[in-house]
């Protein structure tokens, strides 16, 4: 089974993170696989693409003329590839050696059409004590305690998916009104491709916790105004995959909702009270403040959705 890995770059200031996540996909222990990068209309970064990894048989290079966004961008890597399974990375992440290994596991003992795994983070300045767990997922790293091993999950994140081409290409590929497109913060490429796909198979993401990705949490997501700001266009993008009738298997928000309301939030009232912190403090702050943060971008998403 030959994996394609699409890892999509479009800023100058990436090219570092860039540069090593593709090479952490060159250094897997599976084989067959092929790097598919693809540069978001940056002639320099294609440039610099094409010099280090151009004579390289394993890895195919599409530039695009333009800067599309992440949607399109990925779309075009898919079609640029080979392989019979299409999985994504981030410019900013770095995949365990054996991350293929797990995916195709997945695969091979499963009748999965969609495999995913597990995001941890890698904090560039350390882990910032207000950030509370629940909301990792912010950053793009997973919040474990509610992901069962092994289970049939709506999607996971984006920099560590796995889909079947054919499945891929059976429901069209990402949507280009649902990705990050400049100053356009619908946030749900994935999850939106990922309840298309359901619909026509009647089958969730696979969810391998041994198919790991480091991401990198630069310092300045995790400053509080980002992190609201980031929460704020979260609740949008829901609602905008309402509007688009895209709404998937069960309620994963509301999921959420609920495990905050009766595990999470009391849990935390009884470990602020027992071990006072500033920390424990700050985080239980953050987490009604991201809370209504979504839920104010979900409101606000009415007004265009």
């Amino acid at each position: 089974m030959q994996v394609s890995v699409v890892v999509c770059t479009y800023a100058d200031e990436r090219n570092g993170d860039f540069v090593a996540a593709v090479e952490s996909v060159l250094a897997q222990t599976y084989d067959p696989v092929e790097a598919v990068l693809v540069v978001d209309g940056n002639e320099w970064v294609c440039a610099q693409a094409t010099e280090r990894f151009g004579d390289r048989e394993d890895v195919v290079i599409h530039c695009n003329d333009d800067n599309h966004g992440l949607s399109y961008s990925r779309t075009r890597g898919v079609e640029a590839a080979s392989g019979e399974v299409i999985a994504f990375l981030d410019d900013d992440a770095i995949a365990r050696e054996d991350w293929v290994a797990e995916l195709v596991a997945g695969y091979e003992r499963t009748d999965a059409i969609a495999v995913g795994g597990r995001m941890v983070p890698e904090w560039v300045a350390g882990k910032p004590g207000h950030l509370p767990d629940e909301f990792h997922w912010l950053v793009g790293v997973n919040y474990e305690e509610r992901l069962e091993p092994w289970t049939e999950v709506r999607n996971t994140l984006g920099s560590n998916l796995s889909i079947r081409r054919e499945v891929f290409e059976e429901v069209g590929g990402f949507d280009e009104q649902v990705g990050l497109t400049g100053d356009d913060q619908i946030q749900a490429e994935e999850t939106e491709l990922c309840i298309r796909m359901f619909e026509a198979f009647g089958k969730g993401v696979l969810y391998n916790p041994d198919a790991v990705v480091a991401h990198r949490v630069y310092d300045y997501r995790t400053r509080p105004a980002w992190l609201l700001r980031r929460a704020f266009w979260q609740g949008y993008s829901k609602r905008a995959l309402e509007s688009l009738g895209s709404e998937g298997p069960g309620d994963a928000e509301s999921a959420f909702l609920k495990h905050l309301a009766v595990k999470a939030v009391p849990k935390r009232l009884v470990g602020l009270v027992r071990r006072p912190s500033l920390d424990r403090a700050a985080q239980l702050c953050m987490l009604f403040l991201l809370t209504a943060a979504v839920g104010l971008g979900y409101l606000y998403g009415f007004r265009n959705w």
